[in-house]
């Protein structure tokens, strides 16, 4: 099979990126090592589709034989392909770049700096994204779209923002990206390649020191001898050497602000199947966004001080508080109290005036505001209740992924991490745990991280009767 290229554009693929052109399937995942080349290959994959309507109606016909030529001449009317980065602003630093220069070969293409975008002639547009805004791409017809770094997006962003704008044009999707501890990517990889629809590639570094050549193979292996004294000189940490490179899913997330806990949580095997207790009234605790991620967390409380997370709710599909209201109201749980943050009291000219809180009693649900803390306290109360915490894998997947996935915001100038978070998805989620533990903080007066121990299975303040009801 000869390497594919784009018409008048100096591309040569790489080895592991030529079934990637090659072939017709809706969906692709590729789990690639860092600096594989996945940005170059993806910006060419989606131009080549953008100018080339021979190609896309080849892989129309390929999907639907029964296509007629009507049939196709509408669905190749100005297609739209998109590439969906974490951050917008990381969109604008990695990938608009190397797309303008693709597309000055082209002739006729035209950018939009404010879009981000590239109209080829005939309309059809490669647009970049980030996914902490979906609402710049919820309810667009695409013709296909490229999740980069899926392991950083929103673990629901294809099922509830994307997934039906492929449906008018039978677009394609690619999940791409290094891997971060077994998220989204890594069970997109485990799905895809026992099945004969998606193509799925794995591609750690030794595979393409094996399997590729030229000046970029070159110099990641210096990269690598470089990154292995590192570890020797105590600058770099054998996780993050072995995650990069050698794609290890139980390497730890750089930088996670709760991770160390939640390992400890599935160590202890904490994360299991933790059912509902009708005998027990059923809390939750929110974090309400504004035109932003909607996150609520359900759980019941022993005497002895344990909190079960039985389920959890996420929404990004733009519902906000009413769609959150009728989730919570059509679960078949008895409730005890429903908590909000401490904002929950502004008012909000979307919501007529009213406050959230107002807003939602007018509904049939009653919500308490938490007392505002300070930061590093609610952080803090989030790490000891972790310790107190059983979680239900299935119906709180996204919630754990939210928690394992909050981070510090990286200084790339100092090289180190700071003590900010990083706001994206995983944020609310985050958020909407630590309201829990600062509620629990307010009622229980949790005690000093050396106070906690094993006590019976449970793990208890030195005083155990602190935990009781």
């Amino acid at each position: 099979m000869s390497p594919p290229r784009v018409v008048n554009v100096p591309y040569t693929p790489r080895n592991w990126a030529v079934p990637i052109h090659a072939t017709f399937l809706r969906w692709l995942v590729a789990v690639l090592h860092r600096r594989a080349g996945k940005t170059t290959c993806f910006l060419n994959h989606c131009q080549r589709y953008a100018t080339d309507s021979g190609l896309e109606a080849k892989r129309l016909r390929f999907l639907v034989p029964s296509f007629t030529d009507r049939d196709i001449r509408q669905l190749l009317e100005e297609r739209k392909y998109g590439i969906i980065l974490p951050l917008l602003k990381q969109a604008k630093a990695v990938a608009w770049g190397p797309l303008k220069r693709i597309s000055r070969k082209v002739p006729g293409a035209k950018k939009n700096e404010s879009d981000l975008s590239i109209t080829y002639p005939g309309g059809h547009i490669v647009r970049l994204f980030g996914a902490d805004n979906p609402d710049s791409f919820r309810g667009m017809p695409f013709s296909g779209i490229v999740y980069d770094e899926y392991s950083q997006h929103p673990p629901n962003i294809h099922g509830e923002v994307v997934s039906k704008s492929l449906a008018d044009h039978l677009g394609w999707a690619a999940f791409v990206g290094t891997i971060k501890g077994k998220n989204q990517l890594y069970k997109a990889y485990q799905a895809a390649k026992a099945h004969p629809e998606w193509l799925a590639l794995w591609l750690d570094i030794n595979a393409s020191l094996a399997n590729e050549t030229g000046a970029t193979i070159t110099a990641l292996r210096r990269a690598m001898a470089d990154d292995l004294e590192q570890i020797r000189m105590g600058l770099m940490l054998q996780e993050e050497f072995d995650q990069e490179w050698f794609l290890a899913p139980e390497a730890a997330i750089r930088g996670a602000i709760l991770g160390k806990w939640l390992t400890t949580a599935t160590k202890e095997r904490r994360i299991t199947v933790v059912p509902y207790e009708p005998a027990l009234p059923v809390d939750t605790d929110w974090d309400l966004g504004v035109a932003d991620y909607m996150c609520i967390w359900f759980s019941q409380t022993l005497r002895t001080g344990e909190i079960r997370l039985i389920d959890y709710y996420q929404d990004m599909s733009g519902g906000g508080l009413p769609a959150a209201i009728k989730h919570v109201k059509e679960q078949p749980y008895i409730y005890g109290t429903h908590y909000g943050p401490h904002d929950i009291e502004v008012r909000e000219m979307t919501l007529g005036g009213r406050s959230r809180r107002q807003f939602a009693e007018s509904h049939g649900l009653t919500m308490q505001a938490l007392s505002q803390t300070n930061l590093q306290d609610q952080i803090n109360g989030a790490r000891l209740l972790l310790a107190r915490c059983w979680f239900d894998a299935t119906k709180c997947d996204a919630g754990i992924e939210c928690l394992r996935q909050y981070k510090w915001q990286f200084n790339d100038k100092l090289q180190q991490f700071t003590n900010i978070p990083v706001h994206d998805w995983a944020s609310h989620g985050a958020s909407a745990f630590m309201g829990l533990a600062t509620r629990h903080q307010d009622v229980l007066a949790l005690p000093t991280e050396d106070e906690v121990q094993e006590f019976g299975g449970h793990v208890l303040g030195r005083d155990d009767t602190s935990w009781m009801g």
